[in-house]
This record gives C-alpha cells, sequence and structure tokens, in this order.
C-alpha cells in the first residue's frame, strides 16, 4: 500500500522545482497521488477494509486543498500537474 523510497525519489526528482526541492506543491501532490492510486488497488482486492477506506478521503482531501492552492498560486504550473498525474478537473 505504501510507495517504495525509490519510486518516492524518482517523483521528486520528476516534479521539483530546484535541486533542493523536497516539500513543493507539485512534489506533494505527485506523491499523494501515487498513494491514493496504490489504496484504490488496494480496495479491489479487499471491499471491507472501511479503516484504509477513512485514511483514503484524508489524502484525498489534502490533495485536493493543495490543488486548490496551487491553482491559485501557478495556474500553469496545475494544468501541467493535472495533466502529467492524468487527474480530472
Amino acid at each position: 500500500m505504501s510507495i517504495t523510497s525509490e519510486d518516492k525519489q524518482n517523483l521528486i526528482s520528476k516534479f521539483q522545482r530546484d535541486h533542493k526541492d523536497t516539500g513543493s506543491p507539485e512534489v506533494q501532490i505527485s506523491i499523494l497521488t501515487t498513494r491514493i492510486k496504490n489504496l484504490t488497488e488496494h480496495f479491489k482486492v479487499n471491499k471491507k477494509d472501511h479503516h484504509s477506506r477513512r485514511g483514503l478521503l484524508g489524502l484525498v482531501s489534502r490533495r485536493r486543498k493543495l490543488l486548490t492552492y496551487l491553482k491559485s498560486e501557478n495556474f500553469l504550473s496545475y494544468q501541467k500537474m493535472l495533466k502529467e498525474l492524468g487527474l480530472r478537473k
């Protein structure tokens, strides 16, 4: 269900603004999206795992808030993130 450190490093290097950036909204959104996709696959097998489903709702909410912030601060970056991650808005 969780992502490996190698996957996380790949996401950070792909979406970071500069070589020291690890906490920008783009990086956080990409990591959250990967975690959400992994949990979605988990729920296809474990339909009755309601405790993890509550965590999934929290992740989706956090990603939505970050996307709203990114949209208000940097609209071009927001559009780029939606396209690269395959999110609908």
